[in-house]
């Protein structure tokens, strides 16, 4: 790629979405679990240079709570179930949800500063 070459955000976003590199959307951004690797493995794009810090937990947090928050009206209004049950049940569901998509979160981020050629990209 050019370096002067526009960059399409959309797709960089939904790239890093499919946790897939921005520049090429083949090669893995992340090992691990939220680890950014330091180049693409297929077009050789460096992705060092990612610094999204709270970013994602914030986004993911907000997401998570937008979800859950609303069962609870849901679950209450239809029944009267155990407190403590419900909580734990949400706790459990929370958690697993921003395990899910945290790291996909973090690819967004990835992908739309590289399409925005921030942090020396």
């Amino acid at each position: 790629m050019k370096i002067d070459e526009e960059r399409d955000t959309r797709k960089a976003i939904f790239r890093g979405l499919r946790m897939r590199c921005p520049s090429c959307g083949e090669g893995k951004i992340l090992f691990g679990y939220l680890k950014v690797k330091d180049q693409c493995d297929c077009c050789g794009q460096e992705l060092h240079h990612a610094s999204v810090d709270d970013g994602p937990a914030y986004f993911t947090l907000m997401l998570v709570v937008a979800i859950i928050f609303p069962m609870f009206a849901v679950i209450y209004s239809l029944s009267k179930p155990e407190p403590l049950l419900v909580a734990l049940l949400m706790m459990a569901l929370a958690t697993v949800l921003a395990l899910l998509v945290l790291p996909r979160v973090k690819g967004m981020f990835i992908g739309l500063q590289w399409s925005k050629k921030l942090h020396g990209f």
